[in-house]
């Protein structure tokens, strides 16, 4: 038997990039995984067709998590999708992977790109947490994706890195508090990754500065954090709560 089978999860933005990376990577083993996307249906599909042709199954929903009712609509497809499957409405696993970083120095910064950051990155994960806390399972995972960004100072990210490092603490306070569900909560925040959100790390003139600062020697696919997820999503991770693992592969140490 497949270590996560016909348990069920949700990964927010997992249209593309590392969260397509993740629900793939957990609906091989065994889960059944609702793929969360914003406007890209199509690429949700993909997401789904790639999991279903490797026997796998899922589910897509659509939420915009940039908006302040995004996270209670998501919570509602969700169960409600679940419902429509026949499949009680129960969650086992909740990967908060989407996030957005708009490259500004603070002087750029304006106001509604520092609230749509924080809207995305910390304040919709929160409350998506708290809406599904009635429906996860006892003994559940929660997994939330920061970055290595909140242990440099980069000055292009002053508002990307805080909302990140604010992810990290909150799991470390939800694992103290849903310790007695025997519910874990734990961080994996990843290094320089090669996806839209990165640009840099797929690009051949940059890439050499970044892959040189990498103890590993070069700059991680989505495919090297989505099984560090689902080792903490497994059985195997269940003695790990309120930790933050990175995994950057030794960068800039």
């Amino acid at each position: 038997m497949k270590p996560l089978t016909d348990r069920i999860a949700l990964v927010t933005g997992a249209s593309r990039g590392i969260g397509r990376a993740i629900a793939v990577r957990l609906a091989q083993d065994g889960a059944i995984v609702g793929i969360h996307y914003r406007a890209e249906r199509d690429k949700a599909e993909q997401t789904l067709e790639l999991i279903r042709s490797q026997g796998g199954k899922g589910f897509v929903v659509a939420a915009d998590l940039a908006d302040a009712a995004g996270a209670a609509h998501l919570a509602d497809e969700l169960i409600a999708e679940l419902r429509t499957l026949r499949i009680p409405a129960t969650l086992d696993i909740l990967v908060n992977n989407a996030g957005i970083d708009d490259r500004k120095t603070i002087d750029q910064v304006t106001e509604a790109d520092f609230d749509r950051m924080v809207q995305v990155n910390l304040k919709s994960p929160f409350f998506l947490i708290q809406k599904l806390l009635p429906v996860l399972a006892n003994g559940g995972r929660i997994i939330n994706i920061s970055s290595m960004a909140t242990r440099l100072s980069f000055p292009t990210m002053p508002v990307y890195a805080p909302t990140k490092a604010a992810l990290s603490t909150l799991s470390r306070i939800l694992a103290v508090h849903l310790g007695p569900r025997c519910i874990t909560v734990n961080t994996v925040a990843p290094g320089a990754t090669a996806t839209d959100l990165n640009p840099a790390a797929s690009d051949p003139q940059h890439s050499e500065a970044i892959r040189d600062s990498v103890a590993l020697g070069r700059i991680a696919g989505p495919e090297d954090i989505a099984p560090i997820v689902a080792f903490l999503a497994s059985r195997n991770g269940g003695w790990i709560t309120g930790e933050t693992i990175e995994a950057s592969g030794g960068q800039r140490l």
